[in-house]
């Protein structure tokens, strides 16, 4: 506390208010997810602003602003904040390290998209607001909070030099989404805007997948061009439209 105010609090308040947007548009569920962001102190010390355990299961996504955590980088001591850590802190601290323009981490159980993750098929990324995101991969399985699934992440992102933003599938888990911004408030919004475009690309991608299997259309469209068909799908084949992004909009 500082002047009767929380350390951080306007970014506490920030995460506080996406974990209840998140519940709200039903992009996870009780059985988890968890979100950080980077922030920095007045002498450029680095913290990252971390949502507690329990937040769906316990809390059901009302959460304070004083529940939300802020800890400290790789001793993962919580400075402040009344709950707990989660133990997938594993994976966030990883992918931070993979890449240090990643500013902030979000992973979610979003219904549509956790459709693909269990598949063990790429998403298809078809709409124009998605674009931005490129191919969206979906990694082999490896146990929730381990520490194989913080390798497996971590250095998919690294041996794939992977730009930013991006999105990860987690097999039978959920998505990963990594993003930038001049802070980390504004990458987690970045990455709050992905997760809600990419549920409506994940069902519309299914959509057009079940068409091609009904023969009304022969290939994936994005944009008024085909960019790919079912026969690449089943092959595992990123499919998404790699036409220059016009200018324009986020």
């Amino acid at each position: 506390m500082s002047d009767g105010r929380m350390i951080f609090e306007r970014e506490r308040q920030d995460m506080a208010n996406i974990i209840k947007v998140i519940f709200q548009r039903k992009n996870t569920n009780v059985a988890g997810g968890n979100f950080s962001f980077k922030t920095t102190d007045e002498n450029g010390k680095e913290y990252i602003i971390m949502t507690p355990t329990m937040m769906s299961e316990a809390y059901l996504g009302e959460v304070s602003p004083a529940q939300v955590l802020v800890v400290e980088p790789h001793t993962r001591r919580i400075i402040d904040g009344v709950g707990s850590l989660t133990r997938e802190i594993n994976m966030h601290e990883a992918v931070y390290d993979a890449n240090p323009e990643i500013k902030a981490v979000l992973h979610a159980h979003a219904p549509n998209a956790m459709f693909w993750a269990t598949t063990g098929l790429p998403m298809p990324n078809l709409t124009e607001a998605t674009q931005k995101v490129g191919p969206v991969p979906v990694m082999d399985f490896e146990p929730n909070c381990s520490e194989e699934l913080a390798a497996l992440t971590s250095g998919y992102i690294k041996m794939n030099d992977l730009p930013l933003p991006h999105m990860l599938l987690l097999d039978s888990h959920g998505v990963l989404i990594n993003a930038k911004g001049a802070t980390g408030s504004e990458a987690i919004h970045k990455a709050l805007q992905i997760l809600d475009t990419a549920e409506w690309n994940a069902e519309i991608a299914y959509k057009q997948a079940v068409f091609q299997a009904l023969g009304i259309t022969d290939g994936f469209y994005s944009k008024g061009k085909k960019v790919g068909t079912l026969e690449e799908l089943k092959n595992k084949v990123s499919i998404y439209n790699k036409a220059k992004i016009a200018a324009g909009g986020d």
